[in-house]
């Protein structure tokens, strides 16, 4: 009889990659909720690609939002930790999901940030980058 190999089990994740996993799903239901109060309809999370996830994808009053989250300690350290190189793949990643969406690729685009940190309302930054940067 042949032998079947078994598939390896995956290690379960480390706690301190589990915790900042867990982090960036509270702060991005945080920030959908906040999109929402403010009107807009969130139309995606957690956008998987293969150059990229995107945060959110979000519509309000005929534009699509591409939204990257970030959770830090403070709102300005959150400011600060959004690279070049992530608004790239965030571009990349939105390229790729309006290929996917072709009733929205005729729409107006932006990419906005909303910052998370604890005590703090989040802040959203409007526009805070564009596919040229």
């Amino acid at each position: 009889m042949p032998r079947v190999k078994k598939a390896a089990a995956k290690s379960p994740p480390e706690p301190k990659r589990q915790a900042a996993q867990m982090l960036g799903l509270s702060a991005e239901s945080r920030a959908a909720a906040f999109l929402m109060a403010k009107g807009y309809r969130i139309v995606a999370r957690r956008y998987k690609t293969p150059v990229g996830e995107i945060d959110l994808v979000a519509q309000r009053l005929g534009t699509v939002v591409f939204v990257e989250v970030k959770a830090r300690a403070s709102l300005d350290a959150a400011a600060e930790s959004v690279s070049l190189r992530q608004r790239a793949r965030i571009v990349d990643a939105a390229q790729h999901w309006l290929a996917t969406h072709p009733k929205a690729a005729g729409l107006p685009l932006r990419f906005d940030v909303i910052l998370i940190a604890p005590g703090c309302l989040p802040r959203h930054i409007a526009a805070a980058f564009d596919a040229s940067d």
